[in-house]
């Protein structure tokens, strides 16, 4: 798996990444990704680490001709570190139990709701287990607007198909369309943009287009990071399916008698994820194992080479 994402990071920077910020914005169909990197699958969980996908980016580029995509690339650290000081916000995220229809939930995550742009990306999410990133803003933004139902359901419906879930991307990005990441700014998908950036795929979608920011009162103070501090070397590591980059660290590793890859099934998930995420996952981890010669999955039955 190192190998092919090593192939596909060549591939975006080799043929895609002069032209990604003029065309990044266009979700084309599935079929045609050549816009945009496909690299958030690998990033999301560390396998590309994303300061080494961006000084190997640099050495050949001038800033200024790939900024918007490193931007982004930094967008996903950004979000890590700012839930990371507010970990209440995801506990909220959560335990939430707001009230909704439940027809109109059925028929959203059936791809019934009539609305044939939705409907449509509904099953590329299931089929494909990922949504151009244009196109997540508008899905998120006709769910909480057009459709009223909760945005914290809608999140959770991304983490449970999206190969490139990621807790802090993922929860924060839906807060935003709903305007309460940043209070009182919502992010309102529009009939021309629809239209526009799919290349005139889908036309004349009616949607609530005057809708007002959601409204949350709570507020998150920053939290310091909790450290550990101690003088003795553990001898174990234990790794979660997020941080799997092994460039730089070969040596870091071999400083511990194990290192232990958490294997989680859905039963030990707070968020529930589609059999094909979790056979991804699984596919990764398995690469670092290959990499690693200490290293071993770690489940309810104890350490094990393989699973």
């Amino acid at each position: 798996m190192y190998e092919v994402a090593e192939k596909e990071k060549l591939k975006f920077i080799q043929n895609g990444l002069k032209e990604y910020s003029s065309k990044r914005n266009y979700d084309f169909g599935p079929e045609s990704r050549e816009n945009v990197s496909n690299l958030s699958k690998y990033i999301s969980h560390r396998f590309i680490n994303e300061y080494q996908l961006i000084r190997e980016i640099l050495s050949e580029n001038k800033l200024q001709k790939v900024e918007k995509f490193i931007q982004e690339v930094f967008w996903r650290v950004y979000w890590k570190g700012w839930l990371e000081h507010r970990p209440q916000v995801w506990n909220d995220f959560i335990d939430a139990d707001p009230d909704f229809i439940e027809d109109d939930y059925n028929r959203a995550i059936n791809g019934n709701t009539g609305i044939v742009c939705f409907d449509d990306w509904v099953k590329e999410l299931k089929n494909e287990n990922y949504l151009h990133n244009h196109t997540r803003m508008w899905f998120a933004s006709i769910w909480i607007f057009t459709l009223n139902l909760p945005w914290q359901l809608g999140a959770k419906f991304f983490m449970k198909y999206l190969l490139d879930g990621d807790a802090a991307s993922n929860t924060l990005s839906w807060r935003w369309v709903a305007g309460i990441q940043t209070q009182g700014k919502n992010y309102i998908a529009r009939e021309s943009n629809i239209r526009k950036f799919t290349n005139q795929r889908y036309m004349n979608t009616s949607l609530k287009e005057n809708a007002l920011p959601l409204n949350e009162e709570k507020f998150y103070p920053l939290c310091d990071i909790r450290q550990l501090h101690t003088d003795q070397k553990n001898k174990n590591i234990v790794l979660f399916e997020s941080d799997l980059h092994i460039d730089n660290r070969i040596s870091f590793f071999e400083e511990y008698e194990n290192v232990y890859l958490l294997l989680l099934d859905n039963k030990n998930r707070v968020v529930e994820l589609d059999e094909k995420v979790l056979f991804f996952k699984k596919k990764l981890q398995e690469s670092f194992i290959q990499k690693i010669p200490n290293a071993q999955f770690l489940n309810d039955d104890g350490p094990s080479k393989t699973q």
